[in-house]
């Protein structure tokens, strides 16, 4: 069901903020309260740091920004929910539950498979004129959307055998955010995907309930999954999009310097957290190396593309924004 503003002020009461002691970047100027679920080594923190030291910069001393990570004020889908409805200043959270919760089909874009090469290719579109199009199209949502990163690319992690070959795939029990287009693409691979909240990823892999789960390297970090899941397999098949977007009822208090003070912010951190997640990437690849996590290839990763290569033609047309994100791409990697 999508959701809007209207209805979920009648549920203001059901957010409970737990005031855990935030990351505060500045105790002057106007109070900005900037929520995410992620933890402190993933780069969503570091897109939500980023944006407050570059609104430093831009207004010193203009606002206090208090950061709440680790879903201190709730999961992604809560936050997002809140910044619906006004009751949440800004909040980073996962891209692909942006279409779940406000019916804008623009931002599955980014999750077209194997669409995007790498780091750089993303930064590129996602500061060009196609990029700031699909934050702009959150504005009938109640949303104003500041930036869009990818906080890492996404693998393949199992816990009983490595994935080496196509075959591989089948049939496991595999976790998913549970949306449209992620239960497309799985289950065009050959597994069995499975919905599960972020949170339950850790006790699922350790009871056998799923088999295995695509993830990213700072997840993995962040969550500690190295110790369930031992086989990882780079298949790269899509950028893990985070999205920073500030409640519309927030945005319209503010001035006209503070507004373009925050939307400048919002470009600047994606740069930053682009850089921060490439390096941790590949750093992090090492670390798990070092935890006793087998890293191999998949040896039909060709094969992989071509099974799921007709979905971009027909998610492309969903939404204009996610055709014009394509053609803007060029040939699939």
């Amino acid at each position: 069901m999508t959701i809007h503003r209207r209805t979920l002020l009648t549920g203001a009461a059901a957010m409970g903020m737990a005031l855990a002691a935030p990351h505060v970047a500045r105790a002057a100027g106007r109070r900005m309260r900037f929520a995410h679920a992620a933890n402190e080594v993933h780069p969503g923190h570091r897109l939500a740091t980023s944006f407050a030291e570059a609104l430093e910069e831009l207004m010193p001393g203009g606002f206090e920004v208090q950061i709440f990570p680790n879903r201190q004020l709730g999961d992604d889908k809560q936050l997002l929910e809140g910044g619906v409805a006004g009751l949440m200043d800004v909040v980073a959270v996962s891209g692909v539950l942006i279409p779940l919760v406000t019916g804008r089909q623009a931002m599955n874009a980014w999750q077209m498979p194997f669409l995007i090469r790498d780091y750089d290719h993303f930064g590129e579109l996602a500061l060009g004129d196609v990029g700031q199009k699909i934050l702009d199209d959150l504005r009938p949502a109640g949303l104003v959307g500041l930036a869009v990163a990818d906080t890492g690319q996404r693998n393949f992690l199992s816990i009983n055998k490595a994935v080496t070959t196509l075959a591989d795939f089948s049939g496991l029990k595999t976790r998913i955010v549970p949306v449209p287009l992620h239960q497309q693409i799985w289950e065009t691979v050959g597994t069995a995907p499975v919905g599960l909240p972020y949170g339950e990823v850790y006790g699922a892999l350790e009871t056998g309930v799923i088999d295995a789960v695509e993830i990213n390297v700072s997840s993995m970090l962040g969550e500690n999954l190295w110790e369930v899941g031992k086989h990882f397999t780079l298949t790269g098949h899509y950028p893990w999009h985070m999205s920073t977007v500030m409640s519309e009822r927030f945005f319209e208090g503010l001035n006209d310097e503070e507004k373009a003070a925050v939307i400048e912010a919002g470009r600047r951190s994606v740069t930053a957290t682009l850089d921060y997640a490439k390096t941790q990437d590949l750093e992090g690849r090492e670390e798990l190396k070092s935890k006793g996590v087998e890293i191999v290839e998949l040896s039909e990763l060709d094969q992989m593309r071509d099974r799921v290569s007709d979905l971009t033609a027909e998610w492309s047309g969903k939404d204009p924004l996610i055709a014009e994100l394509v053609a803007a791409a060029g040939t699939p990697s």
